[in-house]
């Protein structure tokens, strides 16, 4: 009678925390992707803001080395805190992640929004715990329903937000304890965003298979790109963290690289002649732009989408401009997929919806949480080659991702006979 009296007191205490984080999350995440809507569509009624993102990068280096600290480790600290609490996730980082990302889209730079959302998270749960005292564990679970709150609520992904926040801190080993908040803090963040207003981009994916039977020729062709999904992830992981350190060594002032960055950005502009790959690449400026939306319905798409993409979120997010790397991510797998598709004599909607989730996959080395937000994103119908595409990509990117703090707890692939 009275462990259970305790347990209901302890979850009541536990929500009284959870629920208030969560909708905080959720509304930062509301005002987040408003204010990314509307400092996109003022780029493209100014085209030459472009030419403002070497300025734009110099002061997002300065605010970031002047009054960042700890914070410029954006996602990796926020995995090293929950893996061994230290010296705690600072209040400024939710303020600083939001201003330099929306400095970095308003200019032009190819960024993301899951990193945004993510520190968001994190920064908002951390001032909770303190604001709650927490002890070490309790600040752990908080942490990850966090990082479940701002990535469920800023893609519209719930339950792939609360298996992320799960997955993501180790490679190959999930640890279930934090499973319930991050699940009601990922649900009530999403609610929250919706709350506001904010709607998320629909995509429309048609069932591949009717039956009970998959069509094998049709796997087949999704094994063979899932193949190349894994490659594209693990090379775009590589690419960044290589370049970052390219930086690095040769521009010791950490404030001066964004705006090398910025000058590299606009040479890449020039050089493949459209503005398609600057900023989030979800809206367009014109009908045929290339945009994320269009990888699901045009046949048009050019072959090099993806490469420009890599290659211009590669140097932004290198150069120290902040974002995310995730929703570029996504574009990049869909164009990859729908020349795939084309190349293959595949649908090329759901080719686009592999990739998008298969590259998420290799480079994040999440296949569960990637195989979950395909299916809430495009439907479950096509489950079985969503959950293809991602495990086989996982497989095959190697234990490189873009998050360097991850742990590698089992390898991907262990030779007969050596299991231990």
């Amino acid at each position: 009678m009275f462990p259970r009296l305790s347990r209901v007191s302890a979850s009541l205490k536990w929500l009284a925390v959870l629920l208030p984080m969560a909708a905080a999350v959720g509304s930062a995440s509301a005002f987040f992707l408003w204010s990314l809507d509307a400092v996109t569509r003022v780029r493209f009624a100014h085209p030459w803001l472009l030419w403002l993102l070497p300025l734009g990068g110099l002061g997002v280096g300065w605010l970031y080395h002047h009054f960042g600290k700890t914070s410029s480790g954006g996602n990796n600290l926020l995995i090293d805190e929950i893996h061994q609490p230290g010296a705690g996730v600072p209040r400024r980082m939710a303020p600083l992640i939001l201003a330099g990302t929306l400095v970095t889209h308003l200019f032009g730079g190819s960024a993301g929004r899951e990193g945004t959302a993510v520190q968001m998270g994190g920064g908002i749960a951390a001032t909770f715990a303190r604001v709650f005292k927490l002890d070490a564990a309790g600040l752990r679970l908080l942490l990850m329903a966090g990082v479940a709150a701002g990535f469920g609520s800023v893609f519209g992904t719930p339950i792939a937000g609360a298996v992320f926040a799960l997955e993501v801190l180790v490679i190959g080993r999930m640890q279930y304890d934090a499973l319930v908040p991050c699940f009601i803090a990922a649900l009530v963040a999403d609610w929250t965003c919706g709350a506001w207003g904010i709607e998320h981009t629909h995509y429309h994916v048609a069932v591949a298979t009717q039956g009970a039977r998959p069509d094998f020729m049709l796997f087949g062709k999704v094994v063979l790109a899932a193949l190349a999904f894994g490659l594209a992830g693990t090379g775009f992981a590589a690419c960044s963290h290589q370049l970052a350190s390219v930086f690095k060594r040769f521009i010791p002032r950490p404030e001066l690289r964004p705006v090398a960055g910025g000058l590299l950005v606009i040479a890449l502009f020039f050089l493949c002649g459209t503005p398609d790959y600057l900023g989030l690449g979800v809206l367009g400026n014109r009908p045929d732009a290339i945009t994320l939306p269009a990888m699901f319905t045009s046949t048009e798409i050019p072959a090099s989408a993806w490469i420009w993409k890599l290659v211009f979120t590669v140097v932004t997010l290198g150069a120290g401009f902040k974002g995310g790397e995730v929703t570029p991510l996504f574009f990049i797998g869909a164009a990859l997929g729908n020349s795939l598709a084309m190349a293959l004599g595949a649908p090329v909607d759901l080719f686009a919806a592999l990739g998008f989730v298969a590259i998420f996959a290799a480079a994040t080395n999440t296949p569960l949480a990637s195989t979950l937000l395909g299916m809430e994103l495009f439907g479950a119908g096509n489950g079985l080659y969503l959950a293809t595409a991602c495990i086989v990509a996982y497989h095959f990117s190697g234990h490189t991702g873009i998050y360097t703090a991850q742990r590698l707890a089992v390898p991907k692939f262990r030779p007969p006979g050596h299991d231990k």
